[in-house]
């Protein structure tokens, strides 16, 4: 039997889309703003206290060091708070025989290399 494709439907699927998408974007922006500030501590200490850094770390590398890992903390916030919606909402919208993840067994003995 097809399944019929309503404007209902689609409006509510779009409108889930948008409510995740914007849950994974505040995910991403929290993520980064700590990834800023953690990042931005030790790197602007380490110029002005570590010789070695003074001399090789200009502003242009303090600054890339920081975006660098602030951006790394947003994509990977949002992806994981993407992936972990997407499985929240497959579970739920799954028919209910896949919902069953017990284990019924396959109804015949193992092989004997199988065995323990």
């Amino acid at each position: 039997m097809p399944n019929i494709v309503t404007s209902a439907s689609v409006d509510q699927n779009l409108a889930l889309a948008k409510q995740c998408s914007r849950e994974a974007a505040l995910a991403g922006f929290k993520a980064a703003a700590i990834g800023t500030i953690a990042s931005a501590i030790p790197t602007l200490a380490s110029v002005r206290l570590l010789p070695w850094a003074k001399a090789n770390i200009n502003p242009a590398g303090q600054a890339l060091i920081i975006s660098t890992v602030a951006g790394m903390a947003y994509f990977i916030a949002a992806d994981k708070k993407i992936l972990a919606l997407a499985r929240q909402h497959s579970y739920e919208n799954a028919p209910e025989h896949i919902k069953d993840t017990s284990f019924q067994g396959t109804g015949r003995p193992h092989p004997g290399f199988f065995r323990p």
